[in-house]
């Protein structure tokens, strides 16, 4: 039963590959060069096959074992149960519905709705056809920020999850002027989002918080519903496979989704390198320009969005100029984190590589030909990105503890994770 849900994970996989205005992380920032959500407590879970660490495991060797296996058996896996989403868009007050097909052969089906360290939010069982999960799962209605909707047979996960995006009108950004290590330039820093300050205990921020004109009351204008996916960066360094945050930064996500899908970077390159900063620590490899001089982008601005994800070894965000709104289609991968710890808040991280880490180390050993601009002797090409399906979410499996490691801990990271 295992190596049959095995195969048939990786089927998905396998078969589903689909079809800034600039910005520009320099050593002392990246720069522009032109509800707690109200959780139900879960009837009971599912079986598991083991405690969440087996869960784990069982990941790990899905990723391994991908590209080994061979489907013997096409009739029985085209049978496979399945769910969509009915519709991309819907209003706050519904119908939210995704289709599910049951294998008349198989188990029954239970649909799972799980946050992002795979606590399980709420869940219907003995589901078919056509489903409204605001009847269904009352926790949907609740979210503040985008969870997974996993289909489950018995007792294994059955294809890729749906994300189930609650859609919010951003809080007003806050900001000021300040300095930047050099003491010398200034820059745009971030300072809080609607009433919320990033630094609460910062007396500068205390006093400039009573300057703050309210901004209208948070309002949710309905919900989005997709099939969630990885993004597949295939260099002439190796490939990185980018697991997608919409928990953090929706919006960002789905902008970063769209470019990949139509094509925008393919044939692209990592036209800034920054092996070090002014400290000698490792700080960001940037690409996404389609002129590959730093000044290009998608001929739109995008909006900022407040991401409490960290920016960690192959972490990747969105690069920008010193307006706060200016990010597009440019992007880097963090190197490190002494080194790119500064850029928390102050620009959106939204994915982080789960596998790639000897292609970011490659890319950020390039030889540099101006080192002030972190321009390379040969640019570091993007061959191709495309969206790929994502694995099944577990119960208690927080997917970020699969992010790559630097080399130096790579021996203490899952080894689908170097």
């Amino acid at each position: 039963m295992i190596l049959w849900s095995t195969i048939c994970c990786l089927l998905w996989n396998a078969a589903a590959a689909l079809a800034q205005t600039s910005a520009d992380p320099a050593p002392t920032a990246p720069r522009q060069q032109s509800p707690t959500t109200a959780r139900e407590t879960a009837r009971a879970r599912p079986a598991q096959s083991g405690d969440p660490a087996a869960a784990a495991e069982r990941l790990r060797q899905f990723r391994e074992l991908e590209g080994d296996l061979t489907v013997t058996d096409p009739i029985r896996a085209a049978s496979i149960a399945s769910m969509r989403a009915s519709q991309l868009y819907s209003t706050p007050q519904g119908p939210l519905e995704v289709v599910v097909r049951r294998d008349p052969s198989g188990e029954p089906l239970t649909l799972m709705l799980l946050d992002r360290g795979g606590e399980v939010l709420g869940m219907a069982t003995g589901v078919q056809g056509r489903v409204n999960l605001m009847e269904v799962i009352s926790a949907v209605q609740s979210l503040q920020c985008a969870a997974w909707l996993q289909l489950v047979e018995g007792d294994e996960p059955i294809g890729p999850p749906i994300v189930v995006q609650p859609i919010w009108e951003p809080a007003p950004v806050r900001t000021t002027r300040a300095l930047r290590p050099d003491q010398t330039t200034g820059f745009t820093k971030i300072i809080g989002w609607g009433d919320r300050p990033l630094d609460p205990d910062d007396p500068a921020i205390t006093e400039l918080r009573k300057t703050w004109i309210a901004g209208d009351p948070p309002a949710i204008s309905g919900f989005k519903l997709y099939a969630d996916m990885d993004v597949l960066v295939r260099t002439d360094h190796g490939e990185i496979l980018v697991a997608l945050s919409p928990d953090e930064a929706p919006n960002t996500v789905w902008n970063f989704r769209t470019l990949v899908r139509d094509g925008f970077y393919d044939r692209g390159g990592f036209h800034r390198v920054v092996p070090a900063d002014r400290e000698g620590r490792p700080f960001v490899i940037q690409g996404g320009d389609p002129t590959l001089t730093g000044n290009g982008g998608p001929g739109f601005a995008l909006a900022l969005e407040p991401s409490a994800l960290a920016h960690d070894y192959g972490v990747i965000s969105m690069a920008r100029g010193d307006e706060p709104h200016s990010a597009g289609s440019q992007f880097f991968f963090a190197l490190s984190r002494d080194g790119t710890a500064r850029l928390d808040g102050q620009y959106c991280a939204f994915g982080y590589a789960v596998s790639g880490s000897r292609s970011i180390d490659s890319i950020a050993a390039t030889p540099i030909a101006v080192i002030e601009e972190g321009r390379p002797t040969e640019i570091p090409k993007i061959l191709k990105m495309q969206l790929v399906l994502s694995p099944a979410r577990l119960p208690g499996v927080d997917r970020r503890d699969f992010r790559i490691k630097p080399a130096a801990m790579a021996g203490q990271a899952p080894a689908s994770a170097r």
